[in-house]
């Protein structure tokens, strides 16, 4: 039978159709939102229980480009391996769905998302999950719980929930936030930094510089949120959240298929050696909790094993294998909720040490080997120019897009003592390497240059993405990279049994695989710049986050005090380093850098072997080299041809009067052509008697007005209004 549900939420509308396509899936959804159409299909294989104690469940999110009216580009014509954003996008909608599904369903389930019709405005992730949701409630599988996403974005300090893709590229934050009515489930959260003017107390004076205006400067902010808003902003979202999922619960009640009795994985836990466990090896299991290493520890829970059976020889070892898995769970989450006690005797809000070394690589551009705990990246930077940018093309965008800031992320198995080779990236590598670019990008002006940060994760005991963020963090200054804040990353847990439960900073392995929460938190010692969270007990409360929040804020500001001592201690590898300086110059002497037929800047840039860029709108000049040498050169050079004095045809002296020509107006002032062609400077207090707000209100580009001589600074020459 066919279902048509048309719905209106905030800021969208989203018209459904079950029964019509997929037919033999065992749920599916056809959702369509202005013109961007997604099937999502849920399939169950009914005869296979997997024993394994993890659920089976795949999710594929698939783009198709014809979508959007495009042929894939590059030489073949079909789609091939998936994007990157459609990696990330299977595993936003996995996170979002896993806790939905009871304890022992063992069935391998295949949830498939394919965006058949794109619009530039339509938020797919959002769409993605929602159309996956719909198709899990409806199916034949026994959840009866909806999941939905909602994005918030602010746009000139206006909260806007679900905005546009056009809103959200104008926008200071972009929360991802998906859970049922009453709890969240999975958060992914960055903010988005950029150039702004703020007002200062200096005053420049635009003779000495003529690209400043009086009482401004210009600055770059990372958007940090602090904790307190951001609450603000869960609380608006999860109000949206509650009312998208009662509506969707409501609509879809009676589209649901009858439900299909599966089994479920009943406990296979032996009792006789649960209790012999616990009766006679406590002290055991607790010896190898303190093995910090999971191979340590591993090894330490094997030899017990191997004791065991020695005694109790008829036992079966792999029984006896989940007996004392499940009895080292209990303690290690026993210890913690009843004593408030780590399983490396840590206190719950205690990090564990952390050491830096810096440019450890000679030749490479920069590195940082961070180290916390038994945790340990080497993050390595290089830097290069816009044609080494990553291109990518993806649905919503006309054209091909380009990224040159990348973080890229590697766990191989060594990190944890496993014998695995190195293959291709997994979607946790993609995923951890996306969190890491989220938590530093708003937080650097690269100003046209590429820089490509690689964490390589040498040894794994919890939280290597959160070591990724302070190691690329440490790159970037070891790299003489401009950061607006010092950026540094947290791991934060959580224990629960009933009302009960604590919360953790700088989880390791032991306790997330134990645990109910991975946390991770990044920012500043002033607010946040990314997260992500997800939740294994099926939700958690707003009060519990904000709790975790603010722990996490203390453990990220004692990070921060150790990274800035060794940020103080960076020596560069000058030898190796690129070097870039960015300066304006009076637009007027471009001409005379330049020279004729590009002599003179050619013969700068053979000598110095430098990269010269100008523009010649703003007079901004960019100069790029292999060291610093060459570019500090670079720079006096052109610096002699703009401040060496135009020879003047007419002798100029203070309190003269000349009829000149507006040749260029700026914002804080004109550029005067006087009779001979020399230039002044008609600063925009010097315009009228009156305070002029904007000069082209006043002035024109090409009109003849009267002035004064007033000043001589250099070779600057300062007028007045006559």
């Amino acid at each position: 039978m066919k279902y048509d549900v048309s719905l209106e939420l905030e800021n969208r509308e989203e018209s459904y159709s079950f029964g019509d396509v997929a037919k033999q899936a065992n749920g599916s959804a056809w959702l369509k939102s202005g013109k961007t159409v997604i099937m999502a299909t849920v399939v169950i294989d009914e005869t296979e229980i997997v024993k394994d104690d993890f659920l089976p469940l795949t999710v594929q999110y698939i783009e198709k480009t014809y979508a959007a009216g495009k042929i894939p580009g590059g030489f073949f014509k079909r789609e091939t391996k998936p994007s990157d954003f459609e990696t990330l996008t299977s595993r936003i909608v996995d996170r979002s769905l896993r806790p939905l599904f009871p304890k022992g369903f063992g069935h391998p389930t295949q949830i498939t998302i394919m965006v058949f019709s794109a619009d530039t405005e339509s938020d797919l992730q959002v769409l993605a999950l929602n159309a996956a949701s719909a198709a899990l409630y409806t199916s034949d599988i026994n959840i009866n719980t909806a999941v939905s996403a909602v994005r918030t974005a602010k746009v000139n300090g206006e909260l806007i929930v679900n905005p546009t893709l056009s809103q959200l590229k104008d926008s200071t934050l972009d929360l991802y936030l998906s859970g049922t009515k009453d709890d969240l489930l999975m958060i992914e959260m960055r903010t988005f930094g950029g150039d702004k003017v703020e007002v200062s107390d200096i005053i420049v004076d635009p003779m000495l510089d003529p690209t400043m205006g009086a009482n401004v400067i210009a600055t770059h902010t990372s958007n940090a949120m602090a904790e307190d808003e951001l609450i603000e902003v869960f609380e608006k979202t999860q109000k949206a959240l509650f009312l998208a999922n009662t509506k969707y619960e409501e609509s879809f009640a009676n589209c649901k298929k009858d439900v299909v009795e599966l089994d479920l994985k009943a406990s296979e836990l032996n009792e006789e050696m649960l209790t012999f466990v616990r009766d006679n090896h406590m002290a055991d299991i607790k010896s190898a909790m303190n093995q910090m290493a999971k191979s340590e520890r591993s090894t330490a829970l094997r030899q017990l094993r191997k004791n065991i059976i020695a005694i109790k020889d008829e036992w079966v070892e792999v029984e006896l294998k989940d007996a004392i898995e499940s009895v080292k769970k209990e303690q290690v989450r026993s210890q913690i909720l009843n004593e408030n006690i780590r399983a490396d005797g840590r206190a719950l809000t205690e990090v564990r040490p952390i050491t830096i070394d810096t440019n450890i690589l000679p030749n490479a551009h920069s590195s940082c080997l961070f180290t916390r705990g038994q945790t340990q990246a080497l993050v390595v930077l290089t830097m290069g120019g816009p044609k080494d940018a990553q291109m990518f093309e993806s649905l919503t965008e006309s054209g091909t897009q380009n990224e040159n800031f990348m973080v890229h992320y590697n766990f191989p198995g060594f990190s944890v003592g496993e014998a695995s080779p190195i293959m291709g990236t997994k979607r946790r590598e993609l995923g951890h390497g996306n969190l890491a670019k989220r938590a530093l990008e708003s937080s650097i002006d690269l100003d046209g240059q590429t820089v490509r940060l690689v964490s390589e994760i040498l040894e794994s005991n919890g939280s290597s993405s959160m070591a990724t963020v302070c190691g690329g963090y440490m790159a970037l200054r070891a790299a003489d990279i401009e950061v607006s804040d010092t950026i540094a990353g947290i791991a934060m847990g959580m224990v629960s049994e009933g009302d009960k439960y604590a919360i953790l900073s700088d989880i390791m392995g032991l306790e997330d695989h134990d645990g109910d929460m991975d946390f991770k938190v990044t920012g500043s010692k002033d607010g946040i710049t990314a997260m992500q969270m997800d939740i294994k007990l099926g939700g958690i409360s707003l009060d519990i986050l904000k709790e975790a929040l603010y722990q996490a804020k203390k453990g990220r500001t004692h990070i921060i005090d150790i990274m800035l001592e060794a940020e103080s201690k960076i020596e560069f590898n000058d030898g190796v380093l690129p070097s870039t300086d960015i300066f304006h110059i009076d637009s007027s002497f471009i001409g005379e850098i330049i020279g004729q037929a590009g002599k003179t800047i050619r013969e700068i840039i053979e000598k110095f072997e430098v990269a010269i860029d100008i523009d010649k709108k703003d007079g901004k000049v960019k100069i790029t080299g292999k060291n610093k040498t060459g570019v500090a050169g670079a720079r006096k050079h052109i610096d002699g041809i703009v401040n060496t004095p135009k020879i003047a045809k007419i002798n100029y002296a203070v309190g003269d009067k000349y009829e000149g020509t507006v040749k260029k107006i700026v914002d804080f002032g004109a550029f005067i052509e006087l009779p001979d062609g020399t230039d002044g400077l008609l600063h925009i207090s010097k315009i009228s008697d009156k305070r002029v707000e904007k000069v082209s209100d006043v002035l024109s580009e090409g009109e003849k007005i009267n002035v004064e001589i007033l000043e001589f600074k250099g070779n600057k020459i300062g007028l007045g209004r006559a």
